[in-house]
């Protein structure tokens, strides 16, 4: 495997580019996972992560423990009312009996019922029950007692290699996990809790005036599009498999281009399914032009390893070849540059693509 190329390891040596990791992100271990009406494994684990740290320690990464920097960057993106209810979610949900074994929505409200309603706390509703229905948007984030120990210390890893390139670092690689891409202000989805990628911008724009998101996960970043829509300081853009039947449906389509202020500093590129390499590096191509256009003094990179032809999850057929192509478009930006982790469920395929991807990254960054 491309990890276990001499050559390739080389490549990084005196670069010293930081892997942020805390083993206390290994504390989510969710045992469910709804898939096409049927409760199965999560395929998100914790084993995706110490495969990639194994990986990516192996082609040259500093692999360190983030600081704790506090709630500060976490609420800058998200509703307190949201973070009170991820960090006391299960205790109050273990008081139920009978009971399952994670907290898990059984009912959803129609949140379109008012013009401010997606942004207030869950109207008279006290029972977690009703509350998990409105701050979990599907039966992808099951909630057991590490999670959001999990998902704080995943954003920690994402504050950290943010402050690197604050500080003056050409390049950091933030491994968060659980990821980030799909929980918007006040809702988790899709395997994420809290929004790593938009908290790892946010941080930025403290050095930055333009900062711009690129991601090139499988799935469409929901959560990080309706974080920064209406924003004219962050532009958003992903490469994606067509959402019209394929999570998250809802969001990922060419015609979301921003609203208000942020009307123009939005671009999805959906690809349609058996996309290849050729298709996915012209895409990221297109949105590193677009990049530039906009003008963007630093970069956060929403890495996702999911397009792969080998992941489970997958409907494209991108090689490790691929993610090595992708790596050189964005190296050649010469951007400070944070990457942080999304998607990527085949440890196989993932411990490839990612330092295949970082490896032509790095080349191509030119790092001194």
């Amino acid at each position: 495997m491309l990890f276990f190329n001499p050559p390739a390891a080389r490549l990084m040596q005196g670069h010293a580019m930081n892997l942020y990791f805390s083993d206390t992100q290994l504390a989510h271990k969710p045992t469910q996972f709804m898939m096409h009406g049927r409760i199965v494994a999560p395929f998100e684990t914790p084993e995706r992560a110490s495969a990639l740290v194994t990986a990516l320690v192996g082609i040259g990464l500093t692999s360190l423990t983030p600081r704790d920097h506090g709630r500060e960057a976490i609420l800058a993106v998200h509703a307190d009312h949201y973070v009170r209810f991820l960090e006391t979610a299960y205790q109050r949900f273990s008081a139920l009996s009978p009971r399952g074994p994670e907290v898990w929505p059984n009912v959803h409200p129609y949140r379109g019922a008012g013009p401010d309603l997606a942004h207030r706390p869950p109207p008279r509703v006290t029972g977690i029950i009703g509350q998990a229905g409105w701050y979990m948007g599907d039966m992808a984030c099951a909630t057991m007692e590490g999670s959001f120990a999990a998902a704080y210390a995943s954003a920690q890893a994402a504050i950290n290699g943010a402050d690197d390139i604050v500080d003056g670092a050409p390049a950091s690689f933030a491994l968060c996990r659980p990821p980030g891409h799909h929980a918007y202000s006040d809702r988790a989805s899709g395997f994420c809790f809290l929004n790593n990628a938009a908290i790892a911008a946010e941080r930025l724009r403290r050095r930055f005036s333009r900062v711009a998101i690129i991601d090139f996960d499988t799935h469409h970043g929901d959560g990080t599009q309706a974080i920064f829509y209406r924003r004219n300081d962050v532009f958003y853009a992903s490469v994606h498999t067509d959402p019209s039947a394929y999570y998250p449906y809802f969001a990922g389509y060419g015609d979301e281009i921003g609203d208000g202020e942020g009307r123009g500093f939005t671009l999805n590129l959906p690809l349609a399914p058996g996309a290849d390499d050729r298709a996915f590096a012209a895409a990221n191509q297109t949105l590193a032009q677009a990049v530039k256009a906009f003008g963007a003094e630093a970069l956060v990179i929403s890495a996702g390893w999911d397009a792969h032809g080998e992941d489970p999850l997958s409907k494209l057929k991108v090689t490790t070849a691929g993610f090595s192509q992708i790596g050189a478009i964005w190296g050649s930006l010469r951007l400070p540059s944070v990457i942080v982790q999304e998607g990527g469920y085949s440890l196989i395929a993932s411990a490839a693509a990612a330092p295949a991807f970082l490896t032509a990254f790095d080349h191509s960054i030119g790092h001194q």
